[in-house]
């Protein structure tokens, strides 16, 4: 198998973290989606019983959603994460050292497109386990179209399930890398997740009371998150959690519109958090007044029904439960 290796002129920061309760009653997963420039993002919510495909054309993946599920929807063409009705969580961040696996040209080895991966494994997974698994027992290749002008997408994966597990899976020299655990409560950028794990190390010898690092840097985010979210109580209400993750995730987001004379930085853009039990999927852009969420368990994800939309070019009129606002909505394109 040939190695696809993507490079990347700009910073790219994303932050991700899980909470997890004492009794597994309550599992948040927060993440930041951080970037220079805006990107339009919509959320659409996607019955059961779909049929998709991983590429426009050649060796592809194919199959039928068995789960419904809640998307975002970056540039109407690439779903950057999502929450399927079994509590399965996906979220992708930038990794600028991402090589993926490539297939070869002409071979019947099936392509993945970063465009629908997070579809693929939320429509037909409802753990971690499972999705290891498929990872460990299938060849394939990824195939990653440009954003922003040309930027390259570079991803790296972390998934969470109703249990509590969690799942790391990167892309280095070709090969798939995968990191299990119910203590991967944490995921930034890059470098690596064992690198990142290496960091964490000397971190925790310092008293985080007197001293964290404070940069927008990815290996700083990754250790102020991963403070925060082992020092809050574990066995806090519903509301408690909410505020909890939340604050957390204030911990690590690069305030909005940042600027270094000289330099392009990426802000935050927007934050959300899925309540993988309660199958709400909380939202909010960095220049909205309120956050929005949608509940999953009001909507109608059964074979036959439609696909809806909550478009969010005027997201600041969103406030609260939003299922009111989905519309009935041609599935998004996928950018192939």
């Amino acid at each position: 198998m040939e190695t696809l290796q993507t490079n990347d002129k700009f910073g790219f920061g994303c932050s991700r973290a899980v909470y997890k309760s004492s009794d597994g009653k309550i599992i948040l997963v927060g993440r930041t989606l951080d970037w220079m420039n805006p990107i339009p993002t919509d959320i659409y919510v996607y019955p059961a019983g779909m049929a998709k495909q991983s590429m426009s054309s050649g060796a592809m993946f194919q199959w039928t959603s068995k789960y419904g599920s809640v998307l975002a929807v970056s540039y109407d063409g690439g779903a950057t994460e999502g929450m399927n009705e079994q509590g399965l969580v996906m979220n992708g961040l930038f990794c600028r050292q991402s090589q993926y696996p490539a297939a070869t040209p002409g071979s019947d080895t099936p392509v993945m497109s970063l465009a629908v991966i997070v579809s693929f494994f939320i429509d037909q997974f409802s753990t971690v386990a499972e999705v290891q698994q498929w990872f460990e027992q299938n060849d394939f290749g990824i195939n990653g179209a440009s954003f922003d002008s040309g930027t390259v997408a570079m991803i790296h994966f972390a998934l969470t399930d109703a249990t509590g597990d969690n799942l790391v899976v990167e892309f280095y020299d070709g090969k798939v890398n995968t990191y299990r655990g119910n203590d991967l409560l944490v995921l930034t950028n890059e470098p690596s997740y064992p690198t990142h794990q290496a960091i964490q190390q000397y971190w925790d010898a310092i008293d985080g009371q007197t001293m964290l690092p404070g940069s927008h840097s990815s290996n700083d985010r990754f250790v102020r998150a991963t403070y925060f979210i082992n020092h809050v109580p574990k066995n806090l209400n519903a509301e408690e959690a909410y505020g909890a993750i939340s604050s957390v995730m204030g911990v690590v987001t690069v305030p909005y519109l940042y600027e270094v004379e000289g330099k392009r930085l990426s802000s935050t853009q927007w934050r959300s958090i899925a309540d993988l039990l309660g199958k709400r999927y909380y939202f909010k852009f960095a220049d909205s007044y309120a956050d929005f969420w949608i509940d999953l368990g009001e909507v109608n994800l059964a074979p036959g029904a439609p696909v809806l939309k909550l478009d969010c070019s005027n997201h600041q009129a969103y406030a609260g439960k939003a299922n009111e606002a989905l519309k009935e909505s041609e599935p998004f394109k996928p950018m192939y």
